[in-house]
């Protein structure tokens, strides 16, 4: 007999995790990150002690490092019993970052904790606090480091649980962001292995891969480089007796990495370039729902200013005018560039260059009718990647990709080598 339950899905904490590179970054910007994954860690018990989930279920990848540092471990314990005194279950797989052979200290878990083994997949009953059987979750730890195995192959359902939750650790379908461990396919979880839902880590994106099963991605707590951008936290997830499942996604992070695309055209100076960045630092900050923001700004598009942007120390002026512009303090929410890009180029007149009679001009005119026909432009494609096609892997990668040669391709073409012939030009 199904009961309606609620639990939280979380992975990949990286408790301790060390921010590397922002050395010259200022004090309350270094503090906040290096505490930033204790702080997400506090939120999550907070999380689920204020909805009053049953459990907790943490897929893998609670310390940055096999060898894990003390404090981290202190602080989880800590954690885990305040999480014990309000009646919430934890159940635990250790993943390729904090494998069970890595150094540990000898500190005693409080008994609404389980941790799986590794030798083999192994399951435990999970309880309403009311005290009514409300799943079976099941799990397997790494035991080391690098596991190329597929681990899910062995993991099986038992019929008398009347609603099943896997916890796994591992690549789904080769994301080729994250190191291949754990390796399986999406068709494998969800082709009648009878679990109900699959509470995955190791991908620090959240995602939904399928519902009913579900497939979940939790994402990290907290981002930890500028690739990890975007909020960061858990899902809340409500299961109704008829096994209907609700998703609600909580964030927990304290500091949120953020990129930001800013288009050149129509800014005619550096002072109005640094006033409309200085506007958008604002919306961003505005829209980090009171967290603290760390933001590198993409220069991109066409515009008066190319020239200028592609010398790198006038990025790096512009860089720091705007972190020396903000004043920052560890109790309020801040913003702080950490870094700038100049991808540009230079304006273009295309009517003008349409009836140009020079190199460019026929480049224009040549590109914009294969343009018009796509035959014609496989075609021309074909006999232009000809020659390379004999080369051993350029050959190879080139056969597999001709029959495919996506229009839009012909387009970043004639943007690019336009924009490097008129700003040659403009050099002379």
């Amino acid at each position: 007999m199904s009961v309606p339950f609620r639990f939280i899905h979380a992975a990949d904490l990286h408790l301790d995790s060390p921010f590397r590179g922002l050395a010259k970054a200022p004090g309350p910007v270094r503090e906040a990150l290096t505490e930033s994954t204790f702080d997400a860690l506090r939120r999550l018990t907070q999380a689920a002690i204020s909805e009053e989930v049953d459990f907790i279920v943490l897929a893998g990848d609670l310390f940055d490092e096999a060898d894990r540092s003390l404090r981290a471990q202190l602080m989880l314990v800590r954690e885990w019993e305040k999480l014990a005194e309000n009646g919430i279950a934890v159940y635990v797989i250790h993943g390729n970052h904090d494998p069970l052979n890595g150094t540990r200290a000898k500190l005693a878990l409080p008994p609404n904790v389980y941790i799986f083994g590794a030798e083999q997949m192994e399951y435990r009953p999970a309880y309403r606090k009311s005290g009514e059987l409300a799943a079976f979750v099941y799990g397997r730890s790494y035991g080391r480091r690098a596991v190329s195995e597929n681990m899910a192959a062995a993991y099986q359902i038992q019929a008398e649980a009347p609603f099943h939750i896997a916890m796994l650790h591992g690549n789904v379908d080769g994301d080729g962001t994250h190191d291949p461990y754990a390796p399986c396919a999406l068709d494998e979880l969800t082709g009648g292995k009878g679990f109900d839902y699959w509470a995955l880590g190791h991908i620090h994106h959240r995602r939904v891969l399928h519902e009913y099963p579900h497939v979940v991605y939790a994402g990290n707590a907290q981002g930890r480089n500028p690739r990890e951008t975007g909020a960061k936290g858990c899902y809340l997830v409500d299961v109704t007796a008829a096994k209907a499942i609700e998703m609600t996604f909580l964030p927990l992070d304290k500091v949120r990495w953020f990129e930001c695309n800013f288009p050149i055209a129509g800014v005619s100076s550096e002072q109005e370039l640094l006033r409309l960045l200085d506007a958008e630092l604002e919306r961003a900050l505005a829209d980090s729902e009171g967290r603290m923001v760390m933001l590198r700004f993409i220069l991109n598009g066409r515009g008066p200013l190319h020239k200028k942007l592609s010398d790198p120390g006038v990025v790096r002026t512009l860089l720091e005018q705007l972190q020396e512009a903000r004043s920052m303090t560890e109790d309020e929410a801040w913003i702080y560039v950490f870094g700038m890009e100049a991808n540009t180029g230079a304006e273009l007149n295309w009517e003008e260059l349409a009836l140009e009679d020079s190199f460019a001009g026929e480049l224009y005119r040549v590109s914009s009718e294969l343009a018009q026909d796509r035959q014609q432009w496989r075609d021309f494609a074909k006999t232009a990647v000809g020659p390379v096609t004999g080369h051993a892997k350029l050959g190879r990668l080139l056969r597999s990709r001709l029959d495919e040669l996506p229009e839009h391709w012909l387009e970043q073409a004639r943007e690019l080598t336009l924009g490097m012939i008129h700003s040659s030009d403009g050099d002379e």
